[in-house]
């Protein structure tokens, strides 16, 4: 029987929690936060499930995770359809042939191919060299300039013009009207929140949970008593930022209880514009097909930050510098934590969906576990 810490009570520290518990080891699982679940938390407000930390919609196409995450929670079958917003006019995203109509009146697929590659050209054939050259030579200046260019210079705190072109490379376009942003064969919403999905797997014999509970308090009692410490926290603070600081964006969000049924008829609006300083605005009863107390609504205006020690980092800047210093300290981590496996968003310094948590746990399971 192995000893272990998981440090952190979000998805992949109670992905492996369970799976370690249930081969007869002992685990600890240690949350600084005063609840599990990290930020796939969902909280109960006027019978509405509110994702306390942004938008989370389920989706993937790894058979594995499906069956798997589907021990914990019935889903619904939400599909994640969000419209853009710039300065009052109406788009539906991701990029569709009803965008296209929207922005420019075309009906056919070969007009807005046509449309497309007429903007286009203002690349002159040129190779992309940042995210707004990316951008136009996927899907014009147009599109670009409404849709593109002031969300993602919010969500980034950088001009696009600075910006790698890699970020928006797998950018969605389609020549069919559909609306669905999510390629995936599973997509959905667990019926009664996430939160449930993350007790569920720490219910297990073998497991014990503390919240409140800062893994730098003790750090070096943990690190003599637990033959094996799983930890998703931030890897570069782990190693007291020898190597420099990672770069991460940071998000606020402010939430309101309103006393209207319906207050913008989507779960998710974007907010494309340079002006407006929130990203997106999140109505939560509309992961649930309207489920909630009679005339009140739940909403969330999501603001991103520039992110500094101290703050709650939310996704890693995967831009080259970062991740050579990443590179940097994960074997840093293989000399000197010989003991600590990294992992998730944080430990590994990659943007994860939820379904890619699951999977890298499962992963990490099987090598762990491989003999037994």
């Amino acid at each position: 029987m192995t000893k272990y810490l998981v440090v952190g009570a979000g998805l992949f520290g109670a992905t492996f929690a369970r799976e370690a518990a249930l081969r007869g080891h002992q685990v600890h699982v240690i949350e600084k936060l005063d609840h599990i679940a990290g930020h796939i938390y969902t909280k109960e407000i006027e019978g509405i499930q509110v994702h306390e930390y942004g938008a989370h919609i389920f989706h993937t196409s790894n058979e594995r995770v499906w069956q798997y995450v589907q021990q914990f929670a019935t889903f619904n079958r939400y599909t994640n359809a969000p419209i853009a917003n710039y300065q009052g006019e109406i788009y539906n995203l991701p990029f569709n042939m009803n965008t296209f109509h929207e922005m420019w009146g075309v009906v056919t697929p070969d007009e807005a191919r046509q449309k497309i590659e007429e903007q286009r050209r203002v690349l002159n054939g040129k190779q992309p060299e940042n995210l707004e050259e990316q951008a136009i030579s996927l899907i014009g200046t147009d599109i670009y300039e409404k849709l593109i260019k002031g969300y993602t210079e919010k969500q980034w705190g950088r001009k696009a013009t600075e910006l790698p072109p890699f970020i928006i490379r797998r950018l969605p376009v389609r020549y069919i009207y559909d609306n669905n942003y999510f390629n995936d064969k599973y997509q959905g919403i667990p019926i009664g929140g996430y939160t449930q999905i993350v007790a569920k797997m720490l219910d297990v014999p073998g497991i014990t949970v503390e919240i409140n509970t800062d893994f730098y308090d003790k750090r070096d009692e943990y690190l003599r008593d637990y033959d094996r410490i799983i930890f998703t926290g931030m890897i570069d603070q782990f190693f007291d930022y020898q190597l420099g600081t990672l770069g991460y964006r940071g998000l606020r969000f402010e939430t309101q209880i309103l006393n209207v049924d319906n207050y913008q008829g989507n779960a998710v609006v974007n907010y494309t514009d340079a002006q407006t300083p929130f990203t997106r605005i999140i109505e939560h009863k509309h992961f649930e097909f309207g489920k909630g107390n009679h005339g009140k609504t739940v909403i969330t205006h999501e603001y991103p930050q520039t992110w500094h020690q101290g703050d709650e980092p939310y996704y890693p800047i995967n831009d080259m510098t970062n991740n050579t210093l990443y590179k940097r300290y994960h074997e840093l981590a293989t000399q000197k934590a010989p003991n600590v496996v990294f992992g998730g968003r944080l430990g590994q310094y990659r943007y994860y969906n939820m379904d890619q948590v699951i999977a890298a746990a499962l992963q990490l399971v099987d090598r762990e576990f491989a003999e037994d």
